[in-house]
């Protein structure tokens, strides 16, 4: 503990001060980093909640250190939890591939009400802390992650004779979630009646292209496939 702040964990009207504009700071540090990457809950969202969590707790501590009240001091940080468990589910989203967004923006606002209650409550220490934590999970992490999950482009070659089997072939990667960035189909009006597709593919971090092929080469009317990772 850090002792030169021991006088500011008492409820003095300069403590006041100190506990809401530290909540409002630590919670503009997790907001802008959200705000940056347009995600539901912002800087203002962050920096509110930070600061009703820090003045809830605080009135906690007032009604029954000040105005002796036989109260729980904790229940209202309990409820606080509870509530913002409520407003982050309002963050997240089911998109129309059934991927799940808005968890972390959701565990981020959560997490931003507890470090209010941290403040308010005069725990500066385990406040500041975890909001440093927080912040270097959401961007140095979060960039870790897209470092190593990233997204590949992909160029495919596909030879076939019949005109079904590259519908049966693009829903085939519908399915697998891969987009279709571009589509070029030639014909070879001959006895062997082939037709040439080159297709330009945004493929997801985890789609395996091994097992991608394999249906692929299963689909009738179709003769041969290649693909190989675009540089870019």
């Amino acid at each position: 503990m850090i002792h030169a702040l021991d006088g500011l964990r008492t409820l003095t009207t300069g403590a006041i001060w100190f506990r809401l504009i530290l909540a409002a700071i630590c919670g503009s540090i997790i907001g802008l980093e959200r705000s940056s990457k347009n995600r539901p809950a912002g800087f203002r969202t962050h920096v509110l909640v930070c600061i009703g969590a820090a003045a809830a707790s605080m009135t906690g501590h007032y009604l029954y250190l000040e105005m002796g009240l036989p109260t729980d001091v904790t229940r209202i940080a309990a409820q606080i939890i509870t509530g913002l468990s409520f407003l982050g589910a309002g963050t997240i989203l089911v998109t129309k591939n059934n991927k799940v967004r808005g968890l972390t923006t959701a565990a981020g606002l959560w997490t931003t009400g507890i470090i209010g209650i941290s403040v308010g409550s005069g725990f500066y220490e385990g406040g500041v802390i975890c909001t440093g934590l927080v912040f270097a999970a959401e961007m140095v992490l979060g960039k870790l992650l897209v470092y190593m999950k990233r997204d590949s482009i992909i160029s495919m070659e596909l030879m076939f004779h019949r005109k079904d089997a590259l519908d049966q072939m693009m829903r085939t990667c519908k399915d697998s979630n891969l987009a279709i960035k571009r589509l070029q189909v030639k014909h070879e009006d001959n006895e062997e009646n082939r037709y040439y597709a080159s297709l330009r593919l945004h493929v997801p971090w985890n789609t395996h292209m091994d097992e991608l092929e394999g249906q692929i080469r299963k689909i009738d009317g179709i003769e041969s496939v290649r693909w190989a990772e675009v540089k870019e």
